[in-house]
């Protein structure tokens, strides 16, 4: 078979692909974070939705993954951390990655490198409180990665990113000086957001799709990275993908999964452990993206005129 992927990495015992279903665990962060100003004590329906993730949602995911025995990683906001201990707990005792997702879901890069510093370090601490260790992960909420969010992540001990999406394995995102993280890429197919959510408070209000047919998708893209040896790690949400009829099909596709065979699942921070230690011993050269990219925009040399 012709493959499509140069350089992929080995993987553990010879796996085909690596595979981690990475959810981020939001809850009402969302409400509270576009109505600011506003009494959310009147926003019953849009908080008993986002609500479902954490008290119906985390737990039927957790017991889906126990039943098939894998680890996976959650990155949450701090504050979601404190607002919901129980499904944290659940989560912490099933062995799986609590990941950093901002404190209250905060694009950063509206921010002041100060202000996105604060958020990153709340974070940090609700982690530590909740799980006994500080995090290893990190996720931009809505992917609003700032030019100062590297050199955040390097300054505070945080080893891989989850928040890009520049190649179809994993790859190294450096500063000038040569420091750099693991990135964990991801591709806009593998985010149940686009699929399912009818959301108008964020702006989306699409017809959602069937959940065989999102399965349809997700497959797919697992499907190539099992083919070629790549990644496949997804952004899903507790209240999208944790509904009923939806985590049938994640079911169905973990089933899939399983039937191709040597596929590794793993938690979002045994993917970079592994590749920071092929790195390390010469045993695989990762694709490199040194950031930024631009001083400046490029100039334009025309303009809209109608």
């Amino acid at each position: 078979m012709l493959s499509l992927i140069d350089n992929p990495p080995p993987w553990p015992n010879g796996a085909r692909c690596a595979v981690s279903f990475a959810y981020d665990f939001d809850a009402e962060s969302l409400l509270h974070l576009y109505y600011p100003s506003d009494d959310v004590r009147r926003r019953v329906a849009l908080a008993q939705t986002l609500r479902y993730g954490a008290t119906v949602a985390i737990p039927r995911i957790a017991k889906i993954w126990n039943h098939f025995g894998i680890r996976q990683t959650v990155f949450t906001p701090g504050w979601c951390l404190e607002a919901y201990p129980d499904a944290v707990a659940l989560l912490v005792e099933g062995g799986h990655e609590i990941g950093h997702h901002g404190w209250l879901h905060e694009r950063v890069n509206q921010l002041s490198r100060e202000d996105e510093e604060k958020v990153m370090l709340a974070g940090i601490r609700a982690i530590e409180k909740a799980t006994g260790k500080p995090p290893v992960g990190y996720r931009c909420p809505s992917g609003a990665f700032s030019e100062h969010t590297l050199d955040l992540m390097v300054e505070h001990g945080i080893r891989y990113d989850a928040s890009l999406g520049g190649y179809d394995v994993p790859y190294l995102i450096k500063r000038p000086d040569g420091r750099s993280v693991v990135e964990l890429p991801h591709e806009a197919t593998a985010d149940d957001w686009n699929q399912y959510v009818n959301l108008p408070v964020s702006g989306w209000t699409m017809q959602p799709r069937a959940p065989a047919d999102a399965r349809a998708v997700f497959q797919a893209d697992f499907d190539a990275a099992w083919e070629h040896g790549g990644l496949w790690t997804a952004v899903w949400h507790p209240f999208v993908s944790g509904r009923l009829a939806r985590a049938e099909e994640q079911v169905r596709l973990i089933e899939h999964m399983q039937a191709r065979g040597d596929v590794w699942f793993a938690t979002c921070a045994e993917i970079a452990e592994h590749v920071a230690g092929l790195i390390a011993r010469n045993e695989w050269t990762p694709p490199e993206e040194t950031l930024p990219f631009y001083d400046a925009a490029v100039p334009q040399i025309v303009h809209p005129s109608r």
